[in-house]
């Protein structure tokens, strides 16, 4: 085996580099695909709830004129 034939086999860095952008993509859609798949969770339904978004989300809770920080 000659030199030459061992530079051949071996990627250059601008061919590794071009392989890991298209492995990239590809587990980029197949993430998409499978976040689209799975849809919304659906949530049970809480009695005696706040109306509107949850105020958890924005880190506190607020009823009755009552604000906590949790």
């Amino acid at each position: 085996m000659t030199a030459e034939n061992t530079e051949k086999t071996e990627p250059d860095d601008v061919e590794i580099e071009r392989r890991r952008k298209e492995a990239a993509k590809r587990a980029l859609a197949e993430a998409e695909a499978r976040r689209l798949a799975a849809g919304e969770p659906e949530r049970p339904r809480e009695i005696g709830a706040r109306k509107g978004l949850e105020p958890t989300r924005f880190g506190d809770w607020e009823k009755k004129g009552i604000a906590s920080d949790f």
